[in-house]
């Protein structure tokens, strides 16, 4: 008798990944580069773990990237002034 996977109703084993904040994967992927690390997975294990991080890694930077998008949106650009009307400062 086989193991039944966590999610039989997806077919996509990374699927849930979508659904996780950034400090939750983030949590995952150092919790996962651990058990890599720690030498005691066997090869199957090992490259299920390493693509499970894969998509880990890339989950994390999806949300840096969107979180840099929103700063830069807000941010006033380089060399701008700091008064809110826009004018530059003089010096009379």
């Amino acid at each position: 008798m086989t193991e039944q996977p966590a999610h039989p109703d997806t077919t996509e084993p990374d699927a849930d990944i979508a659904d996780l904040g950034y400090e939750e994967a983030r949590q995952e992927l150092v919790e996962l580069v651990a058990r890599l690390e720690g030498g005691q997975a066997g090869l199957e294990e090992s490259m299920r773990l390493w693509q499970r991080g894969e998509a880990l890694a890339a989950h994390c930077e999806a949300w840096l990237d969107k979180a840099e998008a929103s700063l830069s949106q807000e941010a006033p650009p380089a060399g701008a002034s700091e008064d809110p009307s826009g004018t530059p400062p003089t010096d009379g």
